[in-house]
């Protein structure tokens, strides 16, 4: 949630970041609708404080009337206590509303994208940030889509996980099993390694949680929702990790803080359909490892970049032709200040996949989630938040399956061999 004085304070930003979400004219009324209504605010808030004040010094007065013998006049002033306190009620609720106000405006701000963010409002307007600098995988004829190889080689059995629960449920047997198992257990290795604390978080989370992270109520529709216990699954391990510090103040020595946890991830997809969607492409349960990392402020942007490389070095490691995009103000997520989305190659399907955003919150989040730092002068200030994809599973899977087809069968990455206790994925008996 953007903050209040960002607004006043940087209203021209404000506005030119909002044209690049797509904001016209009209729709940015509600800067000065909020300014407005903060004013309001602080009116209400003066007069309320100077009621109490005035309640105050009065108690003070009537205690020492009755002291002193006058409880005739300490009654008068009792009567007029009792005024002020009814008059002041009506004052808190008008604050309360006045805030309520602000805050049903606030939340459906998205954040304010960063200056170097691109204009344009879809996919097309993205620019590459790092193209791949060599040739892209040359498969023989004849060479299969993912979804083709994993029936064939017995790995994915897309009809049964639909059977059992649906479309895009897709179940992992055999290879393509501890194919997965391999791929998460080096992901969090890598990431333990690079001074994450690998955390367990739950797959469930209440409103509260849902909110403070920013998907309600702007992705309410995407996330699958347990109406009898008010519970959304996870579309992403970055809710819960990001919410472990909720409401928390934080050493400035204690910055950054690094966690990284695997998870699977729901996501409704609701309206996806056609050939983009086949196979793994696009799937409602997918595995994820996602780093987090909450930081100072001055030092954010370069935790960006670490955070950039540390998904790149997986990509390497896993020989995948890879792509860095920075994303535009109109394909951004509501909560960034910046992306970037690494896509894949898959030559199966000569199609680039994404498989990592790597975002820069800013203040955005911590100002819903309440997380701060003591400054060196014991003040307390809103943190940065970063998260990234390292990686998601399913459309890796499709991209190794795809680019590693040989005539002896699927190849395994190097790395992924000590992890998989086998280097080919051959032909069933």
């Amino acid at each position: 949630m953007i903050e209040i004085q960002i607004l006043r304070d940087e209203k021209e930003r404000v506005i030119t970041g909002l044209k690049k979400r797509g904001f016209t004219t009209e729709r940015l009324s509600i800067i000065d609708q909020i300014i407005d209504l903060d004013d309001q605010r602080k009116a209400s808030q003066t007069r309320l404080d100077g009621l109490l004040s005035e309640r105050n010094s009065l108690s003070a007065e009537i205690g020492n009337l009755f002291k002193s013998g006058q409880a005739e006049e300490a009654n008068k002033l009792k009567i007029k206590v009792q005024d002020i306190k009814q008059t002041a009620e009506t004052h808190e609720a008008e604050l309360e509303d006045i805030k309520q106000k602000i805050e049903d405006l606030l939340v459906h701000l998205p954040n304010i994208p960063h200056a170097s963010v691109p204009d344009g409002q879809t996919p097309e307007d993205n620019i590459i940030h790092k193209a791949w600098p060599g040739d892209l995988p040359q498969l023989p004829e004849g060479a299969l889509p993912h979804w083709e190889l994993a029936e064939k080689y017995q790995l994915i059995d897309f009809k049964l996980g639909a059977f059992i629960t649906g479309s895009g449920f897709p179940l992992y047997r055999g290879k393509g099993a501890r194919l997965q198992r391999a791929l998460i257990s080096y992901f969090l290795d890598h990431a333990q390694r690079a001074g994450y604390e690998e955390i367990l978080p739950p797959y469930m989370v209440n409103s509260d949680s849902a909110y403070a992270t920013g998907q309600l109520p702007d992705k309410e529709g995407q996330m699958y929702h347990m109406e009898k216990d008010d519970l959304y699954l996870i579309p992403t391990a970055e809710v819960p990790l990001t919410n472990m510090y909720r409401g928390q103040i934080l050493a400035e020595s204690d910055l950054p803080v690094k966690i990284t946890g695997y998870t699977p991830c729901f996501r409704r997809e609701a309206g996806s359909y056609g050939a983009d969607v086949k196979g793994l492409n696009r799937v409602h349960q997918f595995d994820k490892v996602e780093i987090v990392q909450i930081a100072h402020p001055k030092h954010s942007y370069a935790t960006l970049q670490v955070m950039l490389d540390h998904v790149a070095h997986l990509l390497d490691a896993l020989e995948l032709p890879y792509r860095i995009l920075h994303l535009c103000g109109g394909d951004m997520g509501f909560t960034s200040a910046l992306t970037y989305d690494f896509e894949v190659f898959a030559a199966g399907q000569q199609k680039w996949l994404e498989v990592s955003s790597v975002s820069n919150f800013e203040s955005f989040q911590a100002n819903r989630l309440k997380t701060r730092y003591r400054d060196e002068n014991g003040k307390p200030q809103l943190v940065h938040t970063l998260n990234g994809s390292a990686l998601a599973l399913a459309r890796i899977v499709a991209a190794l399956m795809e680019n590693n087809q040989t005539e002896k069968g699927i190849r395994i990455p190097e790395i992924l061999i000590p992890y998989t206790g086998f280097d080919f994925i051959t032909l069933p008996e």
